[in-house]
């Protein structure tokens, strides 16, 4: 069993003894959308911690998204809630990258690949390289627009 998964059950029972209703909806919230990718496909199977880490960033990419939707609705409360909802899952998540870091690895992958004099073409390539090693540590699209604009200058 995944040791990410454990920490989430045993912070689940520690937040519901200490009645924190905000951080036991959202651990168990989590835990439900980890078992729904258990049981997703032809085949149920247990996930590794890498892949509960993706889960995890997807939850918190949902959470950040609807923030900004409450927000441009005008609704700050229910903003509050998803942007509080987005701290507790942070929680579990790998440190961010910085945009330093990010354009430090984009930079490597394309020097790894040689995909400097390629141009645009060769952005599958370094996104290949690159996604592994950012997954659950920084969103995909920034991830993109950092290797779109190192092809674009090279």
């Amino acid at each position: 069993m995944s040791a990410l998964k454990d920490r989430l059950r045993a912070e689940l029972t520690a937040a519901m003894k200490a009645r924190d209703s905000l951080r036991s909806s959202t651990i168990r919230m989590v835990l439900t959308s980890i078992t729904n990718a258990e049981v997703a496909g032809t085949e149920a199977r247990e996930l590794s911690d890498d892949d509960v880490i993706g889960v995890l960033a997807t939850e918190a990419k949902k959470r950040r998204e609807a923030a900004e939707a409450f927000d441009a609705g005008q609704r700050p409360e229910l903003a509050q809630k998803e942007r509080d909802e987005a701290a507790v899952i942070a929680e579990f998540l790998p440190a961010a990258l910085s945009d330093e870091e990010i354009a430090a690895l984009v930079s490597d992958a394309i020097a790894s690949t040689g995909a400097a004099g390629e141009g645009m073409k060769a952005m599958g390539k370094v996104m290949g390289v690159v996604t592994p090693q950012t997954k659950g540590r920084a969103d995909g699209a920034k991830v993109a627009a950092e290797v779109r604009r190192q092809l674009g200058a090279s």
